[in-house]
């Protein structure tokens, strides 16, 4: 039986880290590793497994070199310190096997490095791979032959982390993607065909989360419509289990735009505690919508704009992914950005530059085009060779969007539009729910007010720039004044701590010579 040490690499500072804003909200990362809980639970039993977290702490490599097997994950955006990861385990003369998207897309990248590779889902390859370790002959390379059957995966094991490290859970319903966007290597990696897990499955992992003291939780699903039949039965579940337990969990999430068609849907997402979704724009250019055939967004029965005011008036906040340098872009494309993201209400966007991942159908085109640039550390941000804009001018209008979407004042008019003047409440789905269970709503109360408390005490301890903190102080006492709902104050105070990592993330990029970070 082996000894096995599983290993998730520290994140390239990004959006998606709030680097700059978990300090405020007393945690060390953002969410635990999704995959390594469940490949845990996939090792058959009289294996020790291991998690070591870098993202929460810095891995123990003399630990590393005891154990018989060291497992690496990571994405695109952890490639270069899976690297030194792996030098240092090899140095150390460790057996590491490697998975995860980036290996998924680039089994090369890391040459001699690895020992074995993973390429895909890993789910049914992993427990071959012990197989064939303790017969002495693991092979070089493991790749499924079909798709992960989600409905017969366990729950992950989180108890291998101690969850008070996270701001968020996380917890997955369902993979796939019916949509063919060009940029997208989600397709590549978990087809197209949506796949789902049972009720019974989901309701599990719910009650695990919730054990582990969890409260907000990110479904990690890249659109938990892409089956809206089958979404339907879950959703009803999990607004069963939310009853039965006074509602003790709030959810985020991601969706395509075409949620916006689905009013019944809608209400159900609503109903079941998600109060957020992210949804791919990508782009308020009509053009480079249909270039990167992301379809779904030009479909008939209203604008983008319109279509997320109606996921807005039914009771979620929308976040936003956007892009630029696609063909069609010019230099108006920066400006067209901000104005949709005002006229949207949308006050949070992962913003990136249009980067192809290989084994993409972008990455496949420009490569034939002889559009991409193999520098892997290219100081523009992307390996992206744009049509109508300099590569210059992309890089440098990328940071003035960050700056621009950061910028207090129009970040927290955005706010208020959408949470004052707007459709948005604070509390959204809870309110007939609260007003119904007088206790619970008491203890819905003093929860946030104590959170809410605690957050702009620490923004006022921790921020050091004056007038930051100034717009901070005004904006939330003023809120105490006119509006005192206590999920209000919360969530003004924790998307605070979130524009502080936003706004000193692009002040960051804006200010240094050399590579940009990019988001993807």
């Amino acid at each position: 039986m082996a000894d096995i040490v599983l290993i998730s690499p520290r994140f390239e500072m990004s959006y998606w880290g709030l680097e700059h804003a978990l300090p405020l909200m007393g945690c060390r990362a953002n969410m635990p590793p999704a995959a390594l809980p469940l490949i845990a639970a996939l090792t058959p039993p009289g294996h020790d497994v291991t998690i070591m977290d870098e993202n929460v702490g810095p891995i123990d490599f003399d630990r590393c070199a005891r154990a018989d097997i060291v497992g690496l994950t990571g994405m695109i955006v952890q490639r270069h310190r899976m690297r030194e990861i792996l030098e240092e385990l090899k140095w150390r003369s460790v057996f590491v096997a490697v998975g995860g998207p980036w290996i998924s897309v680039r089994q090369d990248y890391f040459g001699h490095l690895a020992d074995t590779v993973f390429v895909g889902e890993a789910e049914e390859t992993w427990p071959k791979f012990l197989e064939d370790w303790e017969a002495g002959k693991p092979a070089p390379r493991y790749e499924q032959a079909e798709k992960t059957d989600l409905s017969k995966l366990p729950a992950p094991r989180l108890d291998l982390l101690d969850m008070r490290n996270y701001a968020f859970g996380n917890v997955q319903f369902t993979r796939g993607c019916p949509f063919t966007c060009e940029f997208c290597d989600i397709i590549v990696l978990f087809g197209r065909r949506p796949r789902i897990k049972t009720v019974l499955q989901i309701i599990a992992e719910l009650d695990q989360l919730h054990r582990l003291g969890q409260e907000i939780v990110f479904i990690v699903d890249d659109n938990l419509i892409a089956n809206k039949k089958a979404i339907v039965e879950v959703l009803r579940a999990v607004i069963e289990w939310q009853r039965e337990r006074g509602f003790p969990l709030t959810f985020f999430t991601e969706a395509s735009l075409d949620l916006a068609d689905e009013p019944v849907l809608m209400q159900l997402m609503v109903d079941a505690n998600i109060v957020n979704v992210f949804v791919g724009i990508e782009t308020p250019n009509e053009e480079s919508l249909r270039e990167t055939k992301k379809l779904q967004n030009l479909r008939r029965g209203g604008t983008m704009v319109e279509k997320i005011h109606a996921i807005q008036s039914a009771g979620m906040e929308v976040w936003s992914g956007m892009i630029l340098g696609f063909d069609h872009d010019d230099e108006t494309i920066f400006d067209a950005q901000l104005r949709f993201a005002g006229e949207a209400r949308i006050v949070g966007s992962m913003i990136g530059m249009l980067n192809a991942i290989p084994t993409t159908p972008l990455h496949a085109r420009l490569a034939a085009e002889g559009r991409l640039d193999p520098d892997d550390d290219s100081v523009f941000g992307t390996n992206v060779i744009p049509v109508k804009l300099d590569r210059a001018g992309l890089r440098d209008g990328y940071l003035r969007v960050l700056r621009d979407m950061s910028e207090p004042a129009a970040y927290f008019d955005r706010m208020d539009s959408l949470y004052i003047t707007g459709p948005l409440s604070g509390d959204q789905g809870r309110t007939a729910r609260l007003m119904a269970r007088p206790w619970l709503r008491r203890r819905e109360q003093a929860r946030f007010l104590v959170r809410a408390a605690v957050l702009f005490a620490r923004l006022m301890l921790r921020v050091t720039e004056p007038d930051l903190k100034a717009e901070y102080r005004r904006r939330i006492l003023k809120l105490a004044r006119t509006n005192p709902r206590p999920v209000l104050l919360f969530v003004y105070a924790l998307r605070a701590a979130m524009h502080y990592h936003a706004w000193r993330l692009a002040g960051s990029m804006s200010g240094k010579q050399g590579n940009v970070v990019n988001s993807y």
